[in-house]
């Protein structure tokens, strides 16, 4: 049976000048059923959010929360501490929204920050916080950046795996795996993990991404593969924003994705 596969976007995709409920009522209006919000600190902006999302009936399904600032990979206590707390926050964030899922960089390696020792880190830190994500029910999803780390779909899959939690899962990003392998491959490799996907299109020749259905992925493969590991959700493009035309060619593309032409 075909997927049943839904159209998002990221908030900051819709124009700024707009008020929530007329930002989501934009997006609803070209095609969109689902939001991707950042993390909000205040309790009062949380709540107008929650209301425009209601009162549109589009809901606020991820947390694209990060971590980059603060890798849970880091050596220095201090920074991790700081991680760690940031990221409860956008899972309680989430909570408060109705999302089920925060978007998480797991590591960074770099000069300062060894490949094992970020493995090994990054693990150790999520899984302080496994107790909190079972309690809100909210998933942390672990996405494939361009980090240095988690470099092939079979040490993805096995860094997931490791957890042994139905709240840390994969969030597959589409369009980053150009640079160093297929997106159906990595797909059909990390199969029941990934919980939710990032839409992007990327050339290799000049390595530079690119909107949908203009660069070097194989969208037809990408659907197939979809399909065969039972991937049922939604589909959140993470590109630059722009106007209700942007926006509505945006939700076209996606479609024509979804459709596998």
């Amino acid at each position: 049976m075909p997927s049943r596969l839904r159209k998002a976007l990221i908030l900051s995709m819709l124009p700024e000048g707009m008020g929530y409920v007329e930002r989501f009522r934009l997006a609803a209006e070209v095609g969109f059923e689902g939001i991707e919000s950042p993390p909000i600190a205040s309790s009062e902006e949380r709540r107008r959010l929650r209301a425009a999302s209601e009162a549109v009936g589009l809901p606020i399904h991820s947390i694209i929360y990060g971590g980059w600032h603060a890798p849970l990979s880091s050596g220095d206590p201090g920074v991790v501490e700081r991680g760690l707390a940031d990221l409860r926050a956008a899972m309680e964030c989430a909570k408060e929204l109705g999302a089920d899922t925060v978007l998480l960089v797991p590591a960074i390696v770099n000069e300062s920050t060894r490949y094992a020792d970020a493995y090994t880190r990054s693990q150790q830190n999520i899984r302080k916080l496994l107790p909190l994500a079972e309690k809100l029910r909210v998933v942390i999803a672990v996405e494939n950046v361009w980090n240095n780390f988690l470099l092939s779909p079979l040490e993805f899959a096995r860094y997931i795996d490791e957890f042994r939690s139905p709240y840390v899962k994969a969030y597959f990003d589409v369009g980053n795996v150009l640079a160093y392998g297929w997106s159906e491959d990595w797909i059909r490799t990390l199969g029941k993990r990934i919980h939710r996907v990032h839409l992007k299109d990327f050339k290799r020749g000049p390595r530079q991404f690119v909107n949908l259905l203009e660069g070097d992925v194989n969208w037809r493969e990408v659907r197939r593969a979809l399909d065969e590991v039972g991937y049922s959700g939604f589909l959140t493009a993470e590109l630059g924003g722009g106007d209700r035309e942007y926006l509505r060619d945006l939700a076209q593309r996606i479609e024509r994705i979804i459709a596998g032409v």
